[in-house]
């Protein structure tokens, strides 16, 4: 005869988070009672051995999901450890007895129920996750060492009652069978079913089987089909995986059609124990640059899938590598969807990260070509490190490549053979930003450093403008920009250039009110003139790329610099000595600046006015 009782008070509750606020996604039902039947096998396996007389001979472990269209139901059934009547009143009408009164005094405090990942995932609420998708619950149970007329039913809606009542079971074990809401019925289709047991337990030791209809020889024949591969490739020694078979896993996590450049896989052991399976891709996946950005490992429990990616546990300028790890210790929120914060999964990000760049640094000094074909795909995304993980950046700065003005067009340098072939009385290392190595080559900036034997590093990559001056220094050297006003070459312009120039600088500033000074330098020996940022100003290839992405950069004048050597400038200050009321001087004026502009990559305010300019100068020369 059945018997009807009552939830405890703080399991009604419970159920009304777990339905309505708890789970993000309803289909982690299906995850949590697969896992929790794999619990029960594993208790049951463990007392195989000392107990072969209990086992009835039913000891080919497994997980069978029975999708009813007719009666729209979805059973779950496994032959684990299975539960006597005290055990289902304990385990599935109260929830952790101790700590469900903490889980809801929890959600009280934070005031809102679905924000609450605050406690260790050590309540048993899985089970409940089914009231999602299901009106109504039946289990039906019957553990180990018991006669078949043992069994206990337990039925539910969820809405404060279940009815409890002895049954016959013919197998030890449980069966857990939801009848679906309407709006649920997608959990009946055998290929829904299929891909759900292979996004979150395909990894489980046990197999998860379900019956197949297939037609041989113009017959129906039903099989058990299994669904989930149970190859957990990263729980076995690096030795006894090959080659193709850590490609194919690549690749399905990747869905990329090329072999990795790098596997990394090792466990760690003592007091933090994780495995990690770790991939770095060889080159820059299509899609990479214009997809949303995604970082972090799969984190897997004991071989479930907890998290699809896990940035806990990878930064996001590491987001190309691609791969898992799983930890048996890590505590979940009592959803199991979200992780807290804890001192192991610290140490597992501190462990996973020392590790990827050891990888990318062996690869670079043994391998370079197939790092080279790396770095060229993933170096920008690399470089946000720079500004991100202050603990790693100089690891980090190691793994940079570099085109410089001392280089070959298309070949390399490093900071550290930078640094180890910068002259004796050279103490800063210089770098020039732009949209091209080949355009920067040609910049009257590097004409001083290249008169003077210094190097100047070429960077061209958008990132290089606000990760590189977050390095700040390597090995003690101050990193600094070539295009700045502040960034001295080593001479000092002579007193008497000043003095005899002193009128015509004057007069520069007085017709050029873009500029925020005129002032003579030593960084040219070629050029005319060029244009700097001073103090905190924008450089101009910021101001052009911040001007791309629509941004205004607000009132941003540059400095305007003058080469007292070059014929042009000295014509100029001789011109305006002798007359400077000359009206031709403010057209001189106004090219000085434009050709500054031009030369820094710079696009000239009025083009038409520009060629009227030098059209007159020819002209006047010619005649």
């Amino acid at each position: 005869m059945a018997e009807t009782l009552e939830f405890k008070a703080e399991l009604k509750q419970l159920l009304h988070l777990i339905t309505h606020s708890l789970y993000s996604d309803r289909e982690i039902f299906l995850r949590e009672l697969i896992s929790n039947a794999s619990d029960a096998i594993n208790k049951v396996r463990f007392d195989s051995l000392s107990n072969a007389d209990k086992m009835e001979g039913n000891t080919d472990w497994k997980i069978k999901l029975t999708p009813d269209a007719e009666k729209n139901t979805l059973t779950i059934s496994d032959n684990g450890v299975g539960m006597s009547r005290a055990e289902v009143i304990e385990n599935l009408g109260t929830v952790a007895q101790s700590g469900t009164k903490a889980f809801l005094e929890a959600a009280k405090q934070a005031g809102k129920a679905a924000e609450t990942p605050g406690l260790i995932g050590q309540f048993g609420v899985g089970f409940y996750s089914a009231f999602m998708v299901a009106d109504t619950v039946t289990v039906v149970t019957r553990p180990l060492g018991s006669a078949p007329g043992d069994g206990t039913r337990w039925v539910s809606d969820g809405q404060g009652q279940y009815t409890l009542e002895a049954t016959e079971k013919p197998t030890r074990g449980t069966d857990i069978t939801l009848h679906l809401k309407d709006d649920a019925k997608e959990f009946l289709e055998p290929y829904h079913l299929r891909g759900l047991v292979r996004k979150f337990s395909d990894f489980l030791e046990f197999p998860v089987v379900m019956d197949s209809e297939k037609e041989v020889d113009g017959k129906k024949e039903v099989t058990e089909e299994t669904l989930n591969s149970r190859k957990a490739i990263w729980l076995r020694s690096k030795s006894e995986v090959k080659p193709e078979e850590y490609a194919e896993f690549y690749k399905s996590l990747s869905h990329d059609a090329e072999p990795p450049a790098e596997v990394i896989h090792y466990a760690a052991e003592g007091k933090t124990e994780f495995r990690v399976l770790a991939f770095v891709p060889a080159t820059k996946p299509f899609a990479f640059d214009w997809q949303e950005p995604v970082a972090g490992l799969r984190l897997y429990v004991q071989r479930v899938l907890i998290m699809e990616r896990c940035e806990q546990v990878l930064p996001p300028y590491l987001r190309f590598v691609k791969g898992v790890v799983d930890s048996a210790d890590l505590p979940l929120n009592v959803s199991r969807e979200l992780l807290q914060q804890n001192p192991l999964l610290d140490a597992i990000q501190k462990s996973v990260v020392k590790n990827v760049l050891d990888t990318l640094a062996g690869m670079k000094n043994i391998e370079y070509d197939k790092y080279l074909a790396f770095y060229k795909g993933f170096g920008p995304t690399l470089k946000e490190g720079l500004s991100r993980d202050w603990a790693n950046r100089e690891k980090i700065a190691d793994l940079l490549l570099f085109e410089s003005a001392g280089t070959e067009a298309g070949k390399f340098t490093t900071l550290a053979d930078y640094a180890a072939k910068m002259p004796a009385d050279q103490t800063d290392i210089y770098y020039l930003t732009g949209e091209t190595a080949e355009q920067l080559r040609k910049s009257p900036y590097l004409e001083a450093f290249r008169a003077k034997g210094r190097d100047v590093l070429l960077l061209t990559d958008p990132v290089d403008e606000f990760t590189l001056p977050s390095l700040g220094t390597y090995k003690g050297k101050q990193l600094k920009a070539a295009d700045r006003g502040d960034t001295a070459t080593g001479d000092e312009v002579p007193a008497e250039a000043k003095e005899q120039f002193a009128g015509v600088l004057a007069y520069l500033k007085g017709q050029l009110p873009e500029v925020a000074d005129v002032r003579l330098t030593t960084r040219l020996t070629e050029s005319a003139a060029c244009l700097v940022a001073d103090g905190g100003a924008v450089n101009a290839h910021l101001e052009r790329m911040m001007e791309k992405m629509g941004r205004d950069t607000g009132a941003n004048k540059r400095v305007l610099e003058l080469n007292p050597a070059n014929a042009a400038v000295v014509a100029l200050r001789d011109r305006h000595a002798a007359n400077a009321a000359d009206p031709r001087l403010g057209g001189y004026a106004r090219l000085l600046y434009e050709q500054s502009l031009i030369a820094e990559g710079s696009s000239v305010p009025d083009p038409v006015a520009f060629a009227k300019r030098v059209n007159d100068l020819i002209a006047r020369d010619a005649g």
